[in-house]
This record gives structure tokens, sequence and C-alpha cells, in this order.
């Protein structure tokens, strides 16, 4: 089965990663700009600047205006407003609860995984320590929620 490419007029979803950790950061961000999808990426490094954004009230870590994102990357473990106070947020609210959340995470702790699919995350997936398990695991998500999910026009 092969999908087709978004077609050249249709502006791609943007991807929001909301991740404090510079290294996963440029982990992520190294083979996204490898894809051949050319996925336009946001990044904030805290909650609350990720809140703003989505608020349309803040920019990005690059200074860039708010963007609805086409999905959200999101990591538990952030400074000021954590990721699941964020995660509660995003789901409460009518205006922002259709954008699709994924959380990405070094927690395994069950807890943390029934809270966040209570809450509405769409998938959890633990960030893996292997370098090649990591391609592996962006590969997935990219081709998945990129070619493969239809996304709602926010």
């Amino acid at each position: 089965m092969t999908h087709s490419s978004p077609l050249p007029s249709q502006p791609a979803s943007s991807l929001l990663i909301v991740e404090d950790s510079n290294e996963d950061f440029e982990a992520l961000r190294r083979f996204l700009t490898r894809s051949p999808l050319k996925i336009p990426i946001q990044r904030c490094v805290n909650g609350d600047q990720a809140l703003a954004l989505l608020y349309q009230t803040g920019k990005d870590e690059a200074g860039q205006s708010a963007v609805r994102p086409g999905l959200i990357l999101l990591d538990l473990n952030l400074p000021g407003t954590d990721g699941r106070e964020v995660l509660r947020r995003i789901k409460q609210d009518a205006m922002l609860r259709m954008i699709p959340v994924v959380v990405f995470t070094t927690s395994n702790n069950p807890k943390d995984i029934e809270d966040c699919y209570q809450c509405g995350v769409n998938s959890y997936i633990v960030k893996p320590i292997n370098f090649a398990q990591l391609k592996h695991d962006i590969q997935t998500l990219v081709d998945y929620w990129f070619e493969v999910t239809t996304l709602p026009n926010l």
C-alpha cells in the first residue's frame, strides 16, 4: 500500500514538541528534518510556554508566532507547569481538545500511563534509550500521524 504525500498547495500540519531536554529535542529534530514529509516543527521548553502558544498569546522557543499545531509531542516532566497539567488543560478545552497529543516521556510508571489515557491522550510512548530504537519510534510516529492518519483542520 502506498501513501500519497499532501498536495503542494496544502500546508503540512505542524508538530509542536514540548520538550525541555535539548539533547532529546535535537535527536527528534534531526530525525524529523530527514523525513521526506518536511513537517514544520515548533518547540516549547516548558508547559507555560506551550499553553501560551496554544492559546495564541505567546511565541515558541524560536520566537515564532503561534500556529495551531496538527499534533503535539509532549514530555511529562517539564519545569513549571508539567506535561500532565498541560495535557489536562488541552483535553478540557473545547478549542484545543481535537489536537492529537502524544506523550513522549521517560516515565514508564503505570500511574502516569493510566492518568494520561484517563485525560484523553492519543498515544503514550516511553522514550527508548537505544538510539536505533529511538529512530524507529520517531519514524513510526511520523508515518502514522502524518501519512496514515487524517488530522482535523483546526
